[in-house]
């Protein structure tokens, strides 16, 4: 029997939970691509009081700052009353989520219909994103400077993209010999952009290609050479909403791990007097091993904090640094797996999280013989168990699966890596990288108590 946990809407204030809901889902509507998180990170964090670092010449208790990279990752950090070498309170989440991106050279004809070509980015299946409504967000950068944005399938007026399957009467031989992960395959995820030809020469060839490339040329000014410098994503073009003849769930998609960027941005948007200094660190590339400039395992997080200790000091050395690093407490906020009532074979039963108990705390992820994992101190679980029960947030412990059958990794190694002290913390989802995700809302709210309070802990 697993140890029981109460249910969360038990503890909670639930006025409090559908107020925070309603704003979690209108994050989850308005920032599908990590550009669009930070944008809206960035929007709010000055709306609190936030300043670019680098216009801050000195800071002091109460300062509030932040940092882009190339619009895909970002950073806040509130000054606290210890000096910053005391250690920081840190949590990290990462803004990118499972989705398919346009290839550099995408578009192409076929059968007298025009399609973009993709490449999955994450861990999808594949044939959950066909003959689903898809939205294409991004930029597209010109080669005279100027960078065009597009979102292309949101609006209710705007057309939707679709990746089509072959229909049963004719595919049934054909997908039935594939293997699970094959039966759409990464070459056929293929979005139709177009069937109308062009007008003018009768006998040209490629003149739907060639009608799309037109309406590309008059909407944005792009040319199909413009699309080779461009990052543009296809998510789905789908509205998060309540979920459950109750409305107790969110249905959403990049809920993983954008429900624990929201719940740490409003942590650190609302503490006040804080003992530490606290930072919020939000990275792109988790999805892929963390590797890239805006990554957890970029030197842009450690520029930021050693800009801090010079601001704070008015100089900085590589071992204060490293003081501040050893010194310094983090949560890896990402999500966590939860019972499937339909797969409960996959799951240890008495280390599996459920929907409604409660932010999920992970001791260790990784896969197999617990590779590719950072694992929590015993004193560490310890202590930040002690501080949810002190404000009576509802919390459970949980793991991705069986051993040998479940497994990932989170960025929890690169915070290790660094010498900080860290521990996996986030809500439950169930369905996870699917294009349309089901969370608790109790489980969010509870996710962003817990956060906060890891801030103001003394």
């Amino acid at each position: 029997m697993r140890m029981e946990r109460k249910w969360a809407h038990e503890s909670l204030n639930m006025e409090e939970v559908e107020k925070f809901a309603r704003d979690y889902m209108d994050f989850l509507n308005n920032a599908k691509t990590e550009r669009e998180a930070v944008k809206y990170i960035i929007e709010l964090a000055e709306k609190h009081g936030f300043r670019e670092i680098n216009s801050v010449e000195r800071l002091s208790c109460g300062d509030r700052v932040y940092c882009v990279l190339k619009g895909k990752a970002a950073i806040l950090a509130v000054i606290g009353e210890e000096e910053p070498k005391k250690g920081m309170r840190i949590i990290g989440a990462h803004i990118d989520a499972p989705r398919l991106d346009i290839k550099p050279i995408p578009l192409y004809e076929d059968g007298g219909i025009a399609l973009f070509k993709t490449h999955y980015y994450g861990g999808v299946k594949k044939y959950q994103w066909v003959n689903i409504p898809l939205a294409i967000h991004g930029v597209v950068a010109l080669r005279d400077g100027r960078t065009v944005e597009v979102v292309i399938g949101e609006k209710e007026d705007d057309p939707v993209f679709v990746i089509p399957d072959i229909l049963p009467h004719l595919g049934k031989k054909k997908q039935e010999s594939r293997k699970g992960t094959e039966v759409v395959t990464a070459e056929e995820l293929c979005i139709v952009v177009g069937n109308s030809p062009v007008s003018g020469n009768k006998d040209a060839k490629d003149r739907v290609k060639k009608r799309v490339l037109e309406v590309l040329k008059e909407k944005y000014g792009i040319t199909e050479e413009d699309l080779i410098s461009a990052d543009l994503e296809v998510v789905p073009a789908v509205k998060a909403k309540e979920s459950g003849i109750d409305g107790s769930l969110i249905a959403g998609y990049g809920q993983d791990d954008r429900a624990c960027v929201y719940t740490a941005l409003r942590a650190i948007l609302n503490i006040q007097d804080i003992k530490y200094t606290c930072v919020a660190i939000f990275v792109d590339r988790e999805e892929i091993g963390s590797q890239g400039i805006s990554s957890a395992q970029s030197k842009f997080i450690d520029l930021f904090i050693a800009k801090v200790l010079e601001k704070y000091y008015g100089s900085v050395r590589e071992a204060d640094l490293l003081e501040t690093y050893f010194n310094s407490r983090a949560i890896s906020a990402d999500v966590s797996s939860v019972l499937h009532p339909l797969h409960k074979d996959l799951h240890d039963d008495a280390n599996a999280a459920m929907l409604g108990k409660g932010v999920v705390l992970v001791k260790y992820t990784g896969k197999g013989g617990k590779f590719g994992s950072s694992e929590a101190r015993a004193e560490y679980m310890a202590w930040i168990r002690k501080i949810l029960d002190k404000r009576e947030i509802p919390w459970q412990s949980g793991l991705l699966g069986k051993v040998d059958v479940g497994g990932g990794g989170t960025i929890a190694i690169f915070f290790a890596e660094r010498g900080i002290e860290v521990v996996d913390m986030g809500p439950g989802v169930l369905g996870m990288h699917s294009p349309y995700e089901l969370t608790s809302k109790a489980d969010i709210y509870a996710t962003y108590l817990s956060y906060k309070a890891f801030y103001e802990e003394e």
